[in-house]
């Protein structure tokens, strides 16, 4: 399998406050006939297991009943920092004569578990002693592809600030306007202090 080669961002900024709008994702659903746990997961474009930590009520996750309530874990900041990424590097790509790339929300969520990874494990890197490489981690998660690439970075306060720093990094900016991809996700989660990082996943699938 040939793989895109990747290169890491370390560039460290003051975080300040930053504005951000809400998607309407959070709430409770009532069950309804023909549901399941993963049915309702991608509806709302969260992961089974974030789904079933929400809803510590239910006895027996892979059983539930029509008229249940659902509770849905919000997420609303982080998939409004998310969606910009991806706006801008559509932007981007339209900018240099190339195709778009299709946002994929389980890519999201695989760099939304590497950001959230780098800051609970104290690292800054794409190989992660948890889920070891981007395309080791990528398949855990049941993703397949035929190239791949990642981008992260740390200290940024917003999403076009981040994108200007990977933007004037030749390796990311590869990353970015590579015409092998067709996909891609990005993922941001915040250290208590109030740091983002920040992640994108891009993917050729098989």
């Amino acid at each position: 399998m040939k793989l895109k080669k990747f290169i890491a961002l370390f560039l460290m900024l003051v975080m300040v406050a930053l504005p951000v709008s809400a998607f309407a994702q959070g709430g409770t659903y009532t069950v309804v006939p023909g549901d399941t746990m993963w049915k309702i997961a991608v509806r709302y474009q969260i992961g089974v297991s974030e789904l079933i930590k929400a809803n510590p009520q239910l006895a027996n996750p892979s059983m539930i009943r029509v008229g249940q309530k659902i509770t849905i874990p919000s997420i609303d900041n982080v998939k409004s920092l998310e969606q910009q990424v991806i706006d801008l590097v559509n932007k981007q790509r339209a900018a240099h004569g190339l195709a778009l790339v299709k946002a994929n929300w389980e890519l999201c969520r695989v760099a939304r578990y590497k950001s959230q990874d780098m800051i609970n494990k104290g690292y800054f890197g794409h190989q992660s002693p948890t889920y070891g490489s981007p395309f080791t981690m990528m398949q855990s998660f049941g993703i397949r592809f035929s190239a791949a690439g990642e981008n992260i970075a740390y200290g940024q306060r917003s999403p076009q600030e981040v994108m200007t720093a990977w933007m004037n990094s030749a390796g990311h900016r590869a990353n970015i306007l590579s015409p092998a991809y067709t996909q891609m996700g990005c993922g941001v989660a915040k250290t208590s202090s109030g740091t983002y990082y920040w992640t994108q996943e891009f993917i050729k699938p098989m």
